[in-house]
């Protein structure tokens, strides 16, 4: 007797996908279920809020978190380096742009002069020359830009995949994506979609892997993981925004972007008792 196969039998392997997505739904609409009672002022949707950050959590660690410690270990470091620095060198592009429709002249000039350098003497940028040579990076984008406009920050809002952000920052992520002048859009207009691809799925892993030492950071000294990033968060964009408020070229947080050797204690909040301090 013979068997024939069945041709719309669901492959095994698409069927495992489809049950990981679900339980990683399913994951973030319980935690979504749990209500806060007392939410902080700054995060009314702490509800929904822990809920996104519980399925980004979750798909970190089934996805993203192994391929990025994968690369880690398998790529040279400076390999690693040089891939971050050209992505970087894209990203300097936006950030000067957005520090002309900021009206702060002297750092679009600045940042435009690192692109230049970078690409042509860093080859590419695989090679932060400019740094070297004290010309270093003022990080920027489109939702600091709306907060030099006057637009508020509005509540924190945790994106899916993306992470922290507030209502502001949001609106700015989505312009960033949009807009043809920005890294993210122009890998998008790429036809090869092979190509294209690739080096979107290159720029995720770079920036997770960039997370990882953070990442362990936090796992060793955070009590509740969610509230530390989230304030962590808010105080390294509120920096940033009074620096520019105050006119200078650039924050204590952003020159720490550009500072490996930092204390991490300089660069997260601090949890510590009043009370106990002035006891010793």
């Amino acid at each position: 007797m013979t068997t024939t196969a069945h041709p719309h039998r669901p492959c095994p392997r698409r069927s495992r996908t489809t049950r990981t997505v679900l339980a990683l739904a399913a994951v973030a609409l319980m935690a979504g279920c749990a209500q806060v009672p007392h939410p902080s002022p700054n995060d009314p949707w702490e509800s929904y809020n822990r809920g996104m950050y519980a399925f980004n959590d979750t798909v970190d660690r089934a996805v993203l978190k192994p391929i990025a410690t994968g690369y880690e270990t398998v790529t040279p470091r400076p390999v690693r380096t040089c891939i971050h620095n050209i992505f970087g060198n894209l990203s300097d592009v936006w950030s000067g742009i957005n520090s002309l429709l900021q009206g702060r002249g002297r750092d679009f000039v600045d940042t435009f002069g690192r692109v230049l350098f970078n690409t042509t003497a860093g080859l590419g940028g695989c090679i932060d020359v400019a740094s070297m040579h004290g010309a270093r990076k003022v990080p920027n984008d489109f939702g600091m830009t709306l907060g030099v406009w006057g637009f508020g920050q509005g509540p924190y809002f945790v994106l899916p995949f993306l992470g922290p952000s507030t209502v502001r920052d949001g609106v700015g992520t989505a312009v960033t994506l949009t807009v043809p002048s920005s890294p993210a859009a122009a890998v998008f207009t790429i036809d090869n979609v092979p190509v294209r691809n690739s080096i979107l799925g290159l720029y995720i892993v770079d920036t997770r892997a960039n997370l990882l030492e953070a990442d362990r950071l936090v796992d060793q000294i955070a009590l509740d993981k969610y509230s530390f990033i989230r304030d962590a968060y808010l105080q390294r964009r509120k920096a940033m925004l009074d620096s520019r408020a105050r006119g200078e070229r650039a924050s204590t947080e952003d020159a720490l972007d550009q500072a490996p050797s930092a204390k991490a204690s300089d660069t997260l909040p601090v949890y510590e008792d009043p009370d106990d301090q002035a006891a010793h």
